[in-house]
């Protein structure tokens, strides 16, 4: 299969990923509205304020379909390292390297750019994504339960040093 990975927002991203996500976590884990209400305004303020300079944005595709996505947020990336987030690929695609290629190059970004450490927030039982993680080195830095998105989850946090 044809796979194309583009760089930068391009139009209908942000209900395509907050509808991929949405689903797939509302399915799979019993989450409520909150959670896509949340990804939709979170995702929207990212893509208002994107600054191609700080920020990344990957999407994939494979013949035209949406396959997947990965961001960067640098806002403050000098202060707390940057923001990986909304990084998913749907499970019809999975298997065939989307994922890693997606990763690889918000990393590749990151080192670029010249970021310290690269974080994200994750929850326990999400197995396939924190396996891809840490084989790219991310590593367990914080974890708590948290009551959110009409479930209870063990939340966690990880990090990736660039600066070594």
């Amino acid at each position: 299969m044809r796979q194309t990975i583009v760089r930068g927002y391009t139009p209908g991203a942000v209900g395509l990923i907050t509808r991929a996500h949405a689903v797939w976590y509302h399915t799979h884990w019993g989450f409520d509205a909150s959670f896509e209400a949340q990804v939709g305004r979170e995702l929207s303020d990212f893509i208002a304020g994107f600054e191609e300079s700080r920020d990344g944005l990957w999407v994939a595709e494979e013949k035209t379909a949406f396959a997947g996505a990965v961001a960067v947020c640098g806002r403050r990336a000098a202060v707390d390292g940057a923001r990986l987030r909304w990084f998913m690929v749907l499970p019809e695609f999975q298997g065939r390297g989307i994922g890693t290629d997606l990763l690889a190059r918000a990393v590749a970004f990151c080192r670029e750019k010249n970021y310290p450490k690269i974080f994200l927030w994750t929850f326990h039982g999400l197995d396939a994504a924190r396996s891809l993680y840490t084989r790219f080195g991310f590593r367990l830095t914080e974890a708590h339960d948290v009551a959110q998105w009409g479930q209870f989850i063990h939340e966690e946090k990880l990090e990736l040093a660039l600066d070594t």
